[in-house]
């Protein structure tokens, strides 16, 4: 199911979450304007490679763009394509003006760049030997989902279902969008061994999603309340 929008309206302008999408969209131009080996450069020097990480690894000095540490920061705004672009700032502008709105613009800075690095940490540790590069915001748009779920789990979401001639529009509440999303990361996880070089880091998905709904707590207004009633427009 594609998610196209919720009626779930805001009390704030979502600052942080059109920046967000503004910074990510802006890296991915500059990202298409450099060539085939500059490219491939810019993502192991700025993505998260668990072996430069973690396993004391170094990249090579024509590779090498800002320390390790840092790339865990860098990698949530660089991507791998257009789908992977649209599908993540789609996701992250249904559901993140909500949850910014719930903890404020600063707050929600840093909830989103913490629920990114545990995703990050949450791939990269059961494979720290990985030499293969982790990019986009993913990880931390599933923290969003996850503090989301935990807000307003009845909101109503706007789904798309492509069922080919029997495809249709139906309004589904979150907790049942977002649960199947995120069994959908358990399954694909359980079968990405069976299906290597897929490309997905489906374990940060989790990590993300978990980290979101252990901080949103900590993160939201005290006068926001966990599984809210929906609100109307």
């Amino acid at each position: 199911m594609i998610p196209l929008r919720d009626d779930n309206p805001t009390t704030i302008r979502p600052f942080v979450t059109v920046a967000l999408i503004a910074a990510s969209t802006l890296v991915f131009l500059w990202q298409l304007t450099l060539g085939e080996k500059s490219l491939e450069a810019a993502i192991y020097g700025l993505g998260v490679v668990p072996a430069t990480l973690l396993g004391g690894e170094s990249l090579p000095p024509e590779l090498y763009r800002v320390p390790a540490e840092i790339t865990i920061l860098t990698s949530m705004f660089l991507h791998g394509g257009w789908m992977h672009l649209i599908g993540n700032m789609l996701y992250l502008w249904i559901f993140g003006n909500n949850v910014e709105d719930a903890m404020g613009h600063v707050r929600f800075v840093f909830f989103y760049l913490l629920t990114g690095a545990a995703a990050a940490l949450a791939q990269a540790l059961p494979n720290a030997e990985s030499a293969v590069p982790m990019i986009g915001a993913s990880g931390a748009i599933s923290g969003v989902l996850g503090a989301y779920l935990l807000l307003y789990p009845r909101a109503q979401v706007l789904v798309f279902l492509p069922l080919g001639y029997f495809s249709r529009l139906i309004h589904l509440p979150a907790m049942y969008v977002l649960g199947f999303w995120f069994v959908l990361q358990i399954i694909n996880t359980a079968l990405a061994p069976a299906a290597p070089g897929g490309g997905v880091a489906w374990g940060a998905h989790i990590g993300g999603f978990v980290a979101g709904m252990a901080l949103i707590p900590l993160f939201k207004h005290r006068g926001v309340r966990l599984f809210a009633p929906p609100r109307h427009h």
